[in-house]
């Protein structure tokens, strides 16, 4: 890959303008939203996704095209190490790291496949740790850095069946706490944010399913849905986990370091 051309500086006092991100599992949902907000801060862009170039090039155009920033897409499968050395080497001089790819596989402890947990460690957990080693380094230099890690509410409460999922957003947390001690007089903050349910593609598609099979109207599908999560009764927006990462990476939360944050409509107050 051919390298990225000179960004412009981040400019002295200017908050966010200028800084680069690095958003991982950002071509929709929760990263797409996040970094929609961190382009209106005037932040330049690196997405990620496993999409190819093709596909991903409109989103990618039209975020840089609303908000007067430079925006590249990486594809890269985090699973692989290689792959995830390789996207923080094309990324370059990353000011703001966004850990928010994730997989997860559903299954009781007992029949979860091998795999499938070896996957969940490598994409939810192993990834965050080697962009934040690589990234480092950078950040460090500067004397600036903003890191941010998408746990859950998950990782705040337990679950069945999806072990990997709540062991691995839980140790992001354990993580976050980590480098935040690491970090903690660099000028470089690291946190995590632990969204409840928000509306996805997939639970899109869970929520048509509840109504075709259930004969429920749209509202009594989404409460049937969210029965025992958020006592708010609705969904966590996307937009508002976007908005809390800006505030975060901005100057306002520059002593905000080591903590983990809730959105969850007070699921883990419940």
């Amino acid at each position: 890959m051919a390298p990225p051309s000179p960004l412009p500086p981040a400019t002295t006092g200017s908050g966010l303008h200028g800084r680069l991100a690095l958003i991982t599992g950002s071509t929709g949902g929760i990263g797409h939203a996040v970094a929609s907000r961190l382009a209106a801060a005037g932040c330049h862009l690196v997405l990620h996704g496993l999409e190819a170039p093709a596909a991903a090039g409109p989103a990618v155009r039209a975020l840089a095209g609303r908000h007067g920033v430079q925006a590249r897409y990486i594809r890269a499968d985090l699973a692989h190490r290689p792959e995830v050395e390789a996207l923080a080497a094309d990324a370059g001089p990353v000011d703001i790291l966004i850990n928010n790819a994730a997989c997860r596989h559903f299954a009781p402890i007992e029949a979860m496949p091998p795999e499938d947990w070896d996957a969940d460690l490598a994409v939810n957990l192993s990834a965050a740790f080697h962009l934040i080693r690589l990234t480092l380094p950078g950040m460090r230099a500067r004397g600036w850095g903003r890191i941010v890690n998408m746990s859950s509410i998950y990782g705040l409460v337990g679950g069945t069946g999806r072990v990997g999922y709540v062991t691995t957003k839980t140790a992001l947390i354990g993580l976050t706490r980590a480098v935040a001690l690491e970090t903690a007089q660099s000028g470089i903050t690291c946190n995590a944010l632990c969204p409840g349910t928000t509306l996805t593609p997939n639970i899109e598609g869970r929520i048509r399913a509840i109504m075709a099979e259930s004969g429920l109207d749209r509202p009594a599908a989404d409460a049937r849905f969210l029965a025992g999560k958020q006592p708010t009764g609705r969904f966590v927006e996307a937009e508002a986990v976007g908005a809390m990462v800006a505030f975060l990476c901005g100057e306002a939360g520059r002593d905000i370091t080591g903590a983990a944050l809730p959105m969850d409509g007070a699921w883990s107050a419940a």
